[in-house]
């Protein structure tokens, strides 16, 4: 048998998250989206997910044994969704012996509400493929955790800002910002993922912008996610600026997971016993605040 008979082109990748609302699941080679399943399950996701990973699998023409790794959200979100989709990540890596990728959440749906928005899904998966082979000096902007490669985005005219929404409930969302440049390029982290309170992320967004020369602004804001429970904390932004800030409501889709998961593989892999969900908490200054309220 010759030595490199079975190297494989790419990487393919099992990539799920259960974070949000949406279970969403994806088999990925590379960059290409081998197949997807995306269900609005109301966060019942122990209820399907199974399911779909096998659905996805066989729809890809390929079975557990033919993957190279897995990759799973972490959250933040929804306390008992995380815990399902990292549960199954960590059991399926480990029977199998691949290695797991922790994704934030956060992160594959401002990359996939970015991708919606501005109709670049192609030109952002084949980019995904490029910074997610082992070889070679591209630099990963999607890591598990808010780790964007530790170089600050662009805030160049020109550049987007995008803030994913995942609600959290009483004024709260877990959110995150990242910054894109225009056309093209995954998004780069600005800010950490937590847990904030709505009307007072707004005020820190607003006077992020307010500081910026208006040359230096980004040319859009988009919130993307759930977004509706939380337009009246975003209506001062809006006032603010006009159509620079923009909604989009958005569910997490599988393919977005997958080529989020396709970048965090540019980094090493986590331990599979160590990995755990991102529950992120409260800052203490907002804790105090919502207990006074």
């Amino acid at each position: 048998m010759n030595e490199h008979e079975n190297i494989r082109p790419s990487q393919r990748l099992l990539a799920l998250d259960t974070a949000t609302s949406s279970l969403a699941v994806a088999v990925m080679e590379g960059g290409r989206v081998l197949a997807e399943r995306t269900i609005h399950a109301e966060r019942n996701h122990s209820a399907y997910l199974v399911t779909a990973i096998g659905d996805c699998l066989k729809a890809a023409g390929l079975a557990k044994q033919d993957l190279d790794g897995i990759a799973v959200g972490v959250g933040p979100g929804s306390y008992t969704g995380i815990r399902i989709a990292v549960t199954t990540a960590k059991t399926l890596a480990w029977s199998l012996r691949l290695p797991v990728y922790g994704v934030s959440s956060l992160a594959a749906l401002a990359l996939g509400g970015w991708a919606s928005a501005s109709g670049q899904d192609a030109a952002l998966g084949e980019l995904a493929a490029r910074r997610g082979a082992p070889a070679g000096p591209a630099r990963p902007a999607l890591a598990a955790g808010g780790d964007a490669g530790g170089e600050s985005a662009p805030t160049a005219a020109g550049s987007h800002w995008i803030a994913p929404l995942i609600d959290a409930r009483r004024g709260q969302a877990y959110s995150a910002l990242f910054a894109a440049p225009a056309p093209g390029g995954l998004p780069e982290r600005l800010e950490p993922d937590a847990i904030r309170l709505m009307d007072g992320w707004a005020d820190e967004l607003k006077r992020q912008l307010e500081q910026l020369p208006a040359e230096e602004r980004p040319a859009r804001l988009w919130f993307v996610g759930e977004t509706e429970k939380h337009e009246a904390a975003i209506a001062p932004l809006i006032a603010a600026f006009g159509e620079l800030v923009q909604l989009v409501p958005y569910e997490l889709e599988g393919a977005w997971v997958g080529i989020a998961g396709v970048a965090r593989t540019a980094l090493p892999a986590d331990d599979v016993h160590a990995l755990e969900p991102n529950y992120t908490q409260l800052a203490e200054a907002e804790a105090k605040r919502l207990r006074n309220a």
